[in-house]
């Protein structure tokens, strides 16, 4: 399979088209691709040169997303192809990224399904680079994979159009969507790449105002570049107020990798004092991520502050709540959807004493 005509496209004149499928709206002329190295023109038309092009697959928890508060315990199908639409500097995936060579296995979507069920998992997570530039391929994917009782899930970085978030819509159930160092301009401009944050907002306003997506925040946060607090605070009570306070919140810990390996792991103590202002803003779950055995790894009740779902890595280590997700202490009602998979590692479950 070479590829497929794209449909998040518009033509334009003298052989141009306009890309719709990211915030970058690449016009390109004949011959050429767009940035993320894997939407085309050829002869006036896009073609998504990675459809039907799987460059990895991986099984993981869904936990490793990150998501919390979605179906917990499930297995998730993790899959990429080449190419991405921001030059991040710290890509822990440049290999697959950055890559602007199409290459993978020939795999249909049925095909994935089939590899999906295979290997036992309870939905797909598309991943790894930015899911949205090949969003056709996906949603092909995506729709036979729901009637099969999956679901799907973007790990994205959120910076997508009107016309992307349509189409997510077809058949998503999931996504997570990554901010990097906050989204402070400057920090996106010099290490991303793209002119500022704005279009994502649009995107999870889109997302919030128009779908039933479920929503999850990440932010990478990268010593001495990207740690602002205030620029923390501000995402913090924009999530808030227009997302709602039960959007979680993960800010992870960055490790040296591609460009910046020069710069240490962010300090503990940087993580917290962002994790206390996400819990300032009013947000009622609050992360940090990539910090093996924090406590603020867990999920508390709002209510009481009990310990509700305690996690050991990626994996649920004890689950103290009721059938519907209520609190066993003062029975507030948790925000997650799902209870616990019955295939969560059950040699390693642990109940929670109160």
């Amino acid at each position: 399979m070479v590829g497929k005509e794209a449909i998040l496209y518009e033509p334009m004149g003298g052989a141009k088209v306009r890309c719709t499928a990211c915030a970058r709206y690449c016009q390109i002329p004949d011959g050429k691709p767009g940035l993320c190295g894997v939407r085309a023109n050829v002869g006036g038309k896009l073609q998504l040169l990675v459809y039907g092009k799987v460059i990895t697959g991986h099984v993981d928890p869904i936990e490793k997303k990150p998501v919390s508060h979605f179906m917990p315990g499930t297995k998730i199908f993790s899959i990429a192809t080449t190419g991405c639409n921001w030059l991040c500097h710290y890509c822990q995936n440049y290999d697959i990224s950055q890559r602007r060579k199409v290459e993978g296995s020939d795999l249909e979507p049925l095909e994935v399904v089939n590899l999906a069920k295979q290997y036992g998992s309870h939905g797909i997570a598309y991943t790894y680079n930015q899911p949205t530039i090949f969003l056709e391929f996906a949603r092909d994917i995506g729709v036979l994979a729901r009637k099969e009782g999956l679901i799907n899930i973007f790990v994205s970085n959120g910076y997508d159009t009107e016309e992307a978030v349509c189409m997510m819509n077809e058949f998503l159930d999931c996504i997570t969507v990554d901010f990097k160092g906050s989204g402070e301009t400057g920090f996106v401009r010099k290490y991303i790449g793209i002119q500022n944050a704005e279009p994502i907002y649009q995107t999870l306003l889109e997302l919030k105002q128009k779908t039933k997506i479920h929503i999850e925040i990440t932010d990478l946060i990268i010593p001495e570049l990207g740690d602002s607090l205030e620029a923390a605070r501000k995402l913090c009570k924009w999530v808030s107020d227009n997302l709602g306070p039960d959007t979680p919140v993960h800010f992870l810990r960055f490790h040296p990798d591609y460009k910046l390996m020069h710069l240490p792991q962010t300090p503990t103590e940087t993580l917290e004092k962002h994790h206390q202002i996400g819990k300032d803003a009013g947000l009622n779950y609050v992360y940090i991520g990539n910090v093996p055995n924090h406590p603020s790894q867990h999920t508390y009740c709002p209510g009481c502050g009990e310990l509700v779902v305690e996690r050991l890595g990626f994996e649920i280590g004890g689950w103290n709540m009721d059938a519907k997700n209520r609190c066993l202490r003062c029975g507030y009602k948790i925000a997650i959807t799902g209870t616990l998979n019955p295939s969560s590692a059950e040699s390693r479950f642990i109940p929670i004493r109160i």
